[in-house]
């Protein structure tokens, strides 16, 4: 699947430039959201890790996933940069059943039109500023650019229900999938009309939410954040 056009949900959101008329600028963009590739896979891996060992033993997504899914569909990835260094990110792969099955940890199905949230995830040194909840605005507002999308889904430990609800997910039940002992309620989110387009998007306003640990459950696990 490919990314339409061009979506201004990606464009990079700067602070006011101090640089003087017609003097050359070598700095990097104080803020930008992109999507991600193979060559960020360590970076995403190690933010990852650190977020998940100490809480749950394990990974939502092994190193060789996340380079397995940012290979097949990049397009269903954001990742938020901050003066060169990543700082959030989110992956996703589609998917094209109603419910998640364990099958749905591992595959991308192109013709699919449910996008699955595999993981969110914030590193340490900026949790508690809110980028959790505004990474994931942005990414749903992208998902709004891609035509063949209806809907996207993730699973979640039910302490971060209440998360996912604020960014306007509903509960779909439980979740089929059970990681060692965790089970997961799967939630789902509709996509659909047009994202509203502005041409300065960095002034939309965004929610101003804090999640309990900056991540999704499994989607702050599996999905994980």
């Amino acid at each position: 699947m490919s990314v339409v056009g061009t979506t201004p949900f990606i464009k990079p959101m700067t602070s006011p430039s101090s640089v003087s008329p017609g003097q050359r600028r070598h700095t990097l963009p104080a803020s930008e959201f992109r999507p991600l590739n193979t060559q960020d896979a360590i970076s995403v891996f190690e933010i990852e890790r650190e977020a998940f060992i100490s809480v749950s033993g394990d990974c939502p997504l092994h190193l060789d996933e996340v380079r397995h899914f940012l290979t097949l569909c990049p397009e269903l990835s954001m990742g938020w940069i901050e003066e060169g260094r990543l700082v959030a990110f989110i992956i996703g792969s589609l998917w094209d059943q109603d419910r998640l099955t364990t099958d749905a940890l591992t595959l991308h199905k192109p013709h699919g039109s449910t996008v699955h949230v595999h993981v969110l995830a914030v590193h340490r040194t900026f949790r508690q500023q809110g980028k959790g909840p505004i990474l994931m605005w942005r990414y749903l507002q992208y998902l709004r650019c891609l035509p063949s999308v209806r809907r996207a889904v993730l699973m979640c430990e039910d302490f971060l229900v209440p998360f996912y609800r604020k960014s306007g997910f509903k509960v779909l039940g439980r979740c089929a999938i059970t990681v060692a002992n965790l089970s997961f309620t799967e939630m789902w989110y509709p996509i659909s009309g047009h994202a509203y387009m502005r041409r300065n998007s960095e002034a939309i306003r965004f929610p101003q939410l804090t999640s309990p640990l900056e991540r999704p459950g499994t989607a702050g696990e599996r999905t994980d954040t």
